[in-house]
């Protein structure tokens, strides 16, 4: 089973993006994973993003994205969550602002297990009472605490 906290720390969750598009906020939850993928700068993570948003974008509807892109050098994934209060356009699938965001590092030869936690953040996230209780925490504590009892409860 694929937990969201075996690769979410709580220094790697941001409650406030100030972002305003998709570049800026993919910077955001890039930059607390430069130092845990070792890459030299958050926009050599933002370039992996930006070609996997060419694919499609991964703001999947109802303010949520989860953007996600893999790394030769990595040995196994590293998630960072951010919340932008106002909402981004995120050219996402219906037309609507993304306001919650798991950004998902994978190791290159991951495509199975990239999968599954992909396929688990989403699960999540369609629960409504849990995307409201990330919206309404008022602290990088309290939001990392609400992930971490909701990872707990499948």
């Amino acid at each position: 089973m694929m937990k969201i906290m075996d690769y979410l720390k709580e220094e790697w969750v941001i409650p406030d993006l100030q972002g305003t598009d998709k570049r800026s906020i993919l910077r955001e939850l890039s930059s607390v994973l430069v130092k845990p993928c070792q890459v030299t700068s958050a926009e050599e993570l933002v370039q992996v993003l930006l070609d996997r948003e060419k694919l499609g974008s991964t703001g999947i509807g109802e303010g949520i994205a989860i953007p996600h892109g893999r790394l030769k050098k990595l040995k196994k994934f590293f998630i960072s969550f951010g919340r932008s209060i106002k909402g981004v356009d995120f050219d996402s699938i219906d037309l609507n602002p993304s306001r919650l965001f798991f950004l998902v590092m994978a190791p290159e030869n991951s495509a199975v297990d990239n999968l599954k936690l992909l396929s688990r953040i989403v699960t999540l996230l369609k629960d409504a009472s849990f995307k409201k209780r990330l919206m309404e925490a008022s602290s990088q504590k309290e939001i990392f605490q609400v992930i971490s009892e909701e990872d707990e409860k499948y």
